[in-house]
């Protein structure tokens, strides 16, 4: 059975899809784990109030980034909705973005597995 162009290139796009996704859920959940154990202590101990500043703003747009990525690997890359929900709840945890990367990295594989095909 062989596959159109169209349809390699779309599973190879959901593969990427779903890369940047990942990358995206560790980055987010690292800046997480930045703000809470580097910036917070360096505000209320040290009074250093720039710290949360800069972790913070950094964390919020990777979490609204991490937010649209999910969306885009929902309608395009046939992320099942369970997995989608799970990965934005872990994404309020400090370390569930590490767990939630098996989840993403196994409907990765999956994708891999059906040689290429969405459907």
């Amino acid at each position: 059975m062989t596959t159109k162009p169209d349809e390699e290139l779309s599973a190879s796009s959901a593969r990427k899809l779903l890369r940047v996704l990942r990358l995206t859920s560790i980055a987010e959940g690292l800046s997480y784990l930045l703000l809470l154990g580097v910036a917070m202590p360096l505000k209320y101990v040290f009074h250093h109030e720039f710290a949360v500043k800069i972790a913070g703003s950094i964390h919020g747009a990777l979490f609204v980034v991490l937010c649209l990525m999910i969306l885009l690997a929902l309608m395009w890359a046939k992320l099942p909705f369970k997995t989608a929900i799970l990965v934005g709840i872990a994404s309020l945890l400090p370390a569930g973005p590490f767990f939630a990367d098996r989840l993403l990295k196994r409907h990765q594989r999956d994708l891999t597995d059906q040689g290429g095909s969405l459907t």
